[in-house]
């Protein structure tokens, strides 16, 4: 798991300074929705979505909430994660053009955990990761570290 999170970030990294451009992918002002799968899930697919809202010119702040199901030797599992949660974009520092959002930040979350005593409660976060806008407004993200998966794919909105 930690050669992932590794890998992950630094591919984002290296994504973000092959890329040069003009202008920021993230502003003040936008709005952000990430839906993804989580991939890198040891026991089944997780589905979330995340929403956050450019404060400044390099935060944003939100909520998420993810999803999980699955069953082992006939006994069935469900994990719901709700949290609060802020990002520093990275675009201007790294100078990553206008089609690349490069991002990193925490928060704090609930875990439901519905079959499996002794989990649950309140758990900090962090999380890394980076949009790519194709157009605009719609794009693909790759995220590490959040939620109820090590690594999240899935198309990004803004608005």
């Amino acid at each position: 798991m930690k050669k992932l999170l590794t890998f992950s970030f630094l591919l984002a990294v290296l994504l973000t300074t092959s890329f040069k451009g003009f202008s920021q992918a993230y502003k003040q002002g936008d709005n952000l929705v990430n839906l993804g799968i989580g991939v890198a899930n040891t026991y089944g697919t997780a589905f979330g979505i995340s929403f956050e809202h450019g404060f400044t010119e390099n935060i944003s702040a939100g909520g998420s909430a993810d999803f999980l199901s699955y069953s082992v030797l006939g006994s069935g599992y469900t994990w719901l994660y709700f949290s609060a949660r802020g990002s520093y974009h990275l675009g201007e520092l790294l100078k990553a053009g206008d089609k690349l959002d490069p991002y990193a930040g925490a928060g704090l979350g609930y875990l439901s955990s519905g079959g499996l005593s002794g989990f649950g409660g309140i758990y900090p976060q962090i999380h890394v990761g980076a949009r790519y806008y194709f157009t605009e407004k719609i794009g693909g993200f790759a995220e590490a570290g959040a939620g109820s998966a090590a690594l999240k794919l899935g198309v990004a909105l803004k608005f």
